[in-house]
């Protein structure tokens, strides 16, 4: 008995209809639902807009999932369509601006950008640019100009400097050995940079005084900056290609569009008042 059913379901099988691949075209329809008819081309755009865990699934899973689920959707939305309220087809006035006016802008904006495109804003951006001096001082932070000479006369007897921060300078770097790490012009206050800057490599200053306090500054050591390679900034040069791209392509449509704004006054607090749907 069990040989006759499997026999059966075997013969049912081979009896449906079995299309070749290049007979499949996007219109090739998989179900109709109330009139409505579900495609290849329905499934395929749907794959698009699932998020990466969910394409990398098995076709057949993917195929059986996506169908039944639209075939599911078509069942509800036909329900739907019978007694669609006034807000409802707002919504769907929204939604479908919203998806038309998505797509338009990623297809502006996904669109190839040339290696030489990204070359040319690489130039544009680092073309000119000079490198930058970096700094590298430690400070020893106290509050009077007699507390920063006294310092200045230990390191000179050859206290270490770090050492010397650690148990005299009042400043949150002093447990750090009173280092600033790396910056550059216009990073700290102007008193303190331009002190900075008159020193060479090694050498400490003579007390410095800022709003914070005053000052022994010890320049560690200097270097220069040069603009990062293509390499480093490619991505970045890229993505603001796309944006630029997306917002002339804005800027073109709102210019050639026809836009009306009529001049009325209205109470922006209309926005909550649902009432005005009506059913």
């Amino acid at each position: 008995m069990k040989k006759y059913l499997a026999g059966v379901a075997m013969s049912a099988l081979m009896t449906l209809p079995a299309l070749a691949q290049d007979e499949v075209t996007a219109d090739t329809v998989l179900a109709t639902v109330n009139g409505t008819a579900i495609t290849v081309g329905h499934l395929i755009a749907m794959r698009e807009m699932l998020p990466p865990q969910y394409q990398d699934l098995p076709d057949d899973v993917l195929f059986d999932g996506m169908l039944e689920q639209l075939v599911q959707q078509q069942v509800l939305a036909s329900a739907a369509e019978e007694n669609l309220s006034t807000q409802g087809q707002l919504g769907l006035d929204n939604e479908r601006r919203a998806y038309l006016a998505a797509t338009l802008m990623d297809d502006v904006g996904m669109a190839e950008v040339s290696a030489d495109d990204i070359q040319a804003e690489y130039d544009a951006v680092y073309g000119s640019v000079d490198a930058v001096m970096e700094f590298n001082a430690s400070h020893i932070l106290v509050s009077t100009e007699e507390a920063a000479l006294a310092v200045i006369e230990e390191l000179a007897a050859g206290a270490d400097f770090a050492e010397l921060a650690r148990t005299a300078s009042e400043g949150p770097s002093g447990p750090n050995g009173g280092q600033l790490g790396w910056f550059t012009a216009g990073m700290m206050v102007p008193d303190f940079e331009a002190a900075v800057f008159d020193l060479d490599v090694s050498e400490v200053s003579a007390p410095v005084q800022t709003q914070f306090g005053w000052h022994v500054i010890l320049l560690n050591e200097t270097r220069e900056q040069e603009p990062p390679a293509l390499a480093e900034v490619s991505a970045e040069l890229e993505e603001g290609l796309r944006r630029a791209r997306v917002d002339a392509r804005m800027q073109e449509l709102n210019e050639a569009a026809t836009i009306d704004r009529p001049e009325i006054e209205i109470d922006p607090a209309v926005v909550r008042d649902i009432g005005l749907l009506g059913e």
